[in-house]
């Protein structure tokens, strides 16, 4: 018979990923607040913001195909 994977690895593993997805969803809800507080006052409209999410994804592609 084949031994079988020590658990205490894969449980710190995934305890590890548990703990980026929580870090991962507080991050994005601060920076939906953000986005939607700088809505909210004017300083920018969400086609502001998609047009410069627009243009800095087209220069991570042109730096990643070099």
């Amino acid at each position: 018979m084949k031994p079988s994977a020590p658990v205490g690895p894969l449980l710190d593993m995934a305890v590890r990923l548990a703990d980026l997805k929580e870090d991962h969803y507080r991050q994005l809800l601060a920076l939906s607040a953000l986005i939607e507080l700088l809505a909210d006052k004017g300083l920018i409209t969400a086609e502001e913001l998609r047009l410069k999410a627009s243009r800095m994804e087209a220069e991570l592609d042109r730096d990643l195909t070099l």
